[in-house]
Order: C-alpha cells, then sequence, then structure tokens
C-alpha cells in the first residue's frame, strides 16, 4: 500500500478556495492523502473511493461549514452544533447520517478539552476540530497511512468513525495515570512533610477529575446509543467493536470515581494531619504553661506585701541571707518534679510522636522504591 500527499490550490469563488483539511480518500487497495483541497475538489472525490474522511485540524469559518454542508447533505442543526463548540457529548441520527460530538482531553498543568464534531454516512467521514495543533487522532492518521491492503479492503464509514471515537476514547487513559500518579506523590509528600498546599493541589487535582467525570458520562450514553439494532448505516460488526469501546468508557468512569475518593481520602488525611499537628502545638504549649504554674504560685506569695516589722510570722525568710536562693531552688524543685510526673504518666512521650508515626511509612516507601528498581533490572 502506498500513501500519497499532494498539494492541489484553485482559483476563482469560494468554491475553488483551498480548505486546510487532511483528505484521505480509502480506496481497495491504497489510501491517498492529501492536503489543500478545494470544496470543489473534494466534491468530486465523493462517491469515486468506497471511503472519503476529510478531516479539519481547526475552527472553519461558516462560510466554509455551510458549503460542506451542502456537499454532504447535512443538517444546518448538525452545523449550528459545530460552531457552537461547547457542545455536551452526544449522538444524533439523521436519515442520511448520524452526527457525533465528543471531546478529546490533554493534561499539562490542568486539564483541557476540545470537541470533536464527526459526521459519518455511507461513504464518507467528516471530523471538525475546535481548536488547531495536536490532537490524539495523529496515531490513528499515522496507522492509516502505512495500513495494509487487506484492512483497507474492510475499512468501511462506520468502522472508521468506530475507530475514531475509541482513540479519542483511550485518550482518557494516558491523563487518569497521570493524574493517579500525581495523587500517589501527593499522598507520600503528606506524609513526609507538613505544607499548608497540599490542600489547594487536593483540589485542583480534584476539580480536574470532576471535568473528566462530567465529559465521559455523556460519552458513555452517546455510546450505548449507537449499539442499538435499530440504528442505521452501523454494521453489526460495527456493534461488536462498540461495544469494547462502552467497556473502555465504564473502565475510565470507574478509575474516575476511583481518583475521586481518593482525593476525598487525601484531603481527610491532610486535614488529620493539621489537626494532629495543631494539637502536637496546643500539647507543648500547655506543658510550659504547666510547667510556670507553680513558679508562679510562689512568686505570687512573696509579691503580697507583708512587712515582717508587724508580726516576726510575715515571711522571716525574706531578711534571711540565703532567702532569694532558697525561693529559686523551691520553684525549680517544683518544676522538676511536675515534670518528672508528666514523665511517668506518659504525657512527654507523643510530643515527637509525628516522627515515629512517619518512620514506618518512610521505610514503606524505600522499600517499594527499591522492588520498583529491581524489577527495571
Amino acid at each position: 500500500m502506498t500513501t500519497n500527499q499532494t498539494n492541489s490550490t484553485g482559483a476563482g469563488g469560494a468554491s475553488a478556495t483551498p480548505v486546510s483539511a487532511h483528505v484521505f480518500a480509502i480506496g481497495p487497495e491504497e489510501v491517498k492523502e492529501t492536503t489543500g483541497l478545494t470544496p470543489a475538489e473534494i466534491k468530486a472525490l465523493r462517491g469515486t473511493v468506497p471511503v472519503l474522511w476529510v478531516d479539519f485540524d481547526g475552527p472553519v469559518d461558516e462560510e466554509t461549514l455551510v458549503e460542506f454542508g451542502k456537499i454532504f447533505e447535512l443538517h444546518p442543526l448538525s452545523l449550528e452544533d459545530v460552531m457552537h463548540a461547547r457542545q455536551r457529548p452526544k449522538v444524533e441520527h439523521f436519515p442520511k447520517y448520524h452526527f457525533i460530538v465528543t471531546r478529546m482531553v490533554s493534561l499539562e498543568e490542568k486539564i483541557t478539552s476540545e470537541q470533536l464534531s464527526l459526521f459519518f454516512g455511507n461513504n464518507f467521514v467528516l471530523t471538525f476540530q475546535e481548536k488547531a495543533g495536536g490532537d490524539c487522532l495523529e496515531p490513528w492518521r499515522h496507522s492509516l497511512r502505512n495500513m495494509r491492503p487487506e484492512s483497507i479492503r474492510s475499512l468501511t464509514a462506520d468502522y472508521l468513525a468506530y475507530l475514531i471515537v475509541d482513540t479519542v476514547v483511550d485518550g482518557f487513559f494516558p491523563v487518569l495515570k497521570t493524574l493517579g500518579d500525581r495523587l500517589n506523590d501527593l499522598e507520600e509528600e503528606i506524609f513526609r512533610r507538613h505544607d499548608q498546599h497540599h490542600a489547594a493541589r487536593i483540589h485542583a487535582i480534584k476539580r480536574d477529575i470532576w471535568a473528566l467525570r462530567q465529559t465521559i458520562w455523556p460519552v458513555r450514553d452517546a455510546l450505548a446509543t449507537l449499539q442499538r439494532e435499530n440504528i442505521n448505516l452501523v454494521q453489526s460488526e460495527t456493534r461488536l467493536h462498540l461495544r469494547d469501546c462502552y467497556d473502555h468508557a465504564l473502565r475510565i468512569i470507574e478509575l474516575v470515581e476511583s481518583h475521586q475518593t481518593m482525593c476525598s481520602d487525601l484531603m481527610d488525611l491532610q486535614m488529620s494531619r493539621e489537626n494532629s499537628r495543631m494539637n502536637e502545638i496546643l500539647r507543648v504549649l500547655t506543658i510550659i504553661s504547666t510547667l510556670f504554674i507553680p513558679p508562679t504560685f510562689v512568686a505570687g506569695i512573696y509579691g503580697m506585701n507583708f512587712h515582717g516589722d508587724k508580726s516576726p510570722l510575715n515571711m522571716p525568710e525574706l531578711d534571711w541571707q540565703y532567702g532569694y536562693p532558697f525561693a529559686l531552688c523551691v520553684m525549680a524543685l517544683m518544676m522538676g518534679g511536675l515534670l518528672t510526673w508528666m514523665w511517668w504518666k506518659g504525657w512527654l512521650w507523643g510530643i515527637r510522636s509525628n516522627r515515629r508515626f512517619t518512620k514506618p511509612f518512610r521505610q514503606e516507601i524505600k522499600d517499594r522504591a527499591e522492588r520498583q528498581s529491581h524489577l527495571k533490572k
């Protein structure tokens, strides 16, 4: 199989203006990829090959969209959904074609998504992307360019539409894996050290997971609709593959719910760690305050204005040569006795419990890293 790439240009009216689209003419023996074709040339290609895929990698102006609507007999309401790109994933059925709206997701600092509008009929597939640039369909385009002749002959428009939707759905898995790795790293970080920004990071990941959940649920419903027996233009063999794609969507939903639960658990853990740290600080401050109660009591007694010249019982030790050192020693003994009593009751050992608590967890992290290093070798 050979793949030909050419650039065609036209002149004249609107129909002779080239469009920014990849056109795959999927014939019985080969796939021909062309770019820069005019709408008139694309119209001439329709019907000459078993399957024609026109892929718009970026936004399309209204005039071009209307023109392609006339070429492929698309309903104006469907074209309106393509123009207003913030649509909920769905499937709409028309006599001569089906219209699918789904979303491609990617993850950098946060979740981003773009709408993919797909039309497929008896011998054509149209895809309109919301944004220009990279997308998850490039691996599939590469596979199509290098497809063997026997695989090309079995490729139909509905099966091509399934492959595109399946590629979009499978694009959720790398994003979920990255989010899962971030949650695992954050869990270890929470145990390793205290940071007040952990809660904000957990909330950011939780917001991304919620965005994925809002996207994948309607995709699951759309795939369930395509599996119905009374849907025309979808062959029984393609329905079997759509069932597998539906299973992938269910797995994604399970992973999303699992990550949501983990976010809630991590937030509870962070709050527990915050409360534990606050209790530890309060315990230290309480112990310090308690230790200074006896000296405050002694100092309060000796601060009373009872003069010794009025009565021999009015603090005679004030005139004693060692009265001041004696008072300091009494204070120190009382503080030492109180500290010893706290130690005997076991109240002082919990102050450093944070490190004792994280030590086994750190050892577990170290053992896990050693096992992973051993497996890689």
